[in-house]
């Protein structure tokens, strides 16, 4: 694929956060609007939390289209925002902001990604269906909202801390959520797992480069039902441990990759004001980097 041609009228996107280096966003991104044949590139920008707000009234000033927002920055960016959706602020965090209006305004697509491939591969009837999300995190938040999204009868959070996980449960307040959501310690992780029809992992356990870990016990996930599915949202390695197990038992297994995917399309859907994107031609960009397939 040729670069593209940079000049004066090219639209500017792209992601902040610090460090930004590795992220694959750009990858992603700049492949779809090539594919397009779109005059935008979008680019990495190593933004420190201090000088966030500085940043921000410059991308204003350049009429930058939209930026992504990746660690540390998605919850410092809210108050600099204008506007923030429902969904963000359930969520507590925004990953993905545009320019409308001469206003930022701030939304979050992880949800979207995250349930992207639960709606379309993997399409059933998830009103009696239990989902276990281990970890309590950022990322949680937005698996939690997903799975309310999708209907699931129960939603379990397990976590180390049972005063983080109370409020965690507590920020969600009186929301029909609420009444599904219970959190539990990570010892009650052997009783819960059996029930589980979806297992997630939000923690960071079993990433590049301590791959041989797993939040999961092999005895645990010796209890996973072969009909159940196991996500994990980490995408290097592309087989987890924590999926290795699951595929052991005969449960389905999904890793982070597809998720990255679909919140970069749900993103640069309201960046191009387009519902038609090349996902495949994203997807086969980040395998191609990872895998060195396509």
């Amino acid at each position: 694929m040729t670069k593209p041609l940079i000049t004066g009228r090219t639209q500017l996107l792209g992601v902040i956060g610090h460090p930004v280096e590795h992220s694959l966003s750009p990858l992603m991104h700049n492949a779809a609007l090539a594919q397009l044949g779109l005059d935008y590139i979008y680019l990495p920008f190593p933004i420190k939390p201090e000088n966030l707000e500085v940043a921000i009234a410059g991308f204003a000033a350049i009429n930058v289209v939209g930026f992504s927002v990746t660690i540390p920055l998605k919850q410092a960016i809210m108050p600099l925002l204008s506007e923030i959706t429902p969904t963000a602020r359930a969520i507590g965090a925004v990953n993905t902001v545009s320019r409308q209006n001469n206003q930022w305004v701030g939304t979050n697509t992880d949800i979207e990604g995250f349930i992207a491939p639960l709606q379309t591969t993997y399409q059933q009837d998830w009103s009696q269906k239990i989902a276990v999300v281990l970890g309590n995190g950022g990322a949680a938040r937005a698996v939690v909202a997903g799975c309310q999204q999708l209907g699931f009868a129960q939603i379990h959070v397990v976590g180390r801390n049972m005063q983080k996980l109370v409020e965690f449960r507590n920020s969600w307040g009186n929301s029909p959520l609420a009444e599904k959501l219970q959190v539990h310690i990570w010892d009650d992780l052997a009783q819960l797992i059996s029930s589980a029809d979806l297992l997630v992992n939000t923690t960071p356990v079993g990433m590049y480069p301590q791959m041989n870990d797993s939040p999961v016990s092999v005895e645990d996930m010796q209890k996973l039902s072969p009909s159940a599915i196991a996500y994990d949202l980490i995408y290097i390695p592309h087989a987890t441990q924590f999926l290795q197990q699951a595929q052991k038992q005969g449960a389905i297994a999904i890793n982070g990759l597809e998720m990255l995917v679909q919140q970069g399309v749900a993103a640069l859907k309201i960046w191009l004001q387009r519902e038609t994107l090349p996902v495949d031609v994203m997807r086969q960009a980040l395998r191609q980097h990872l895998l060195g397939k396509s």
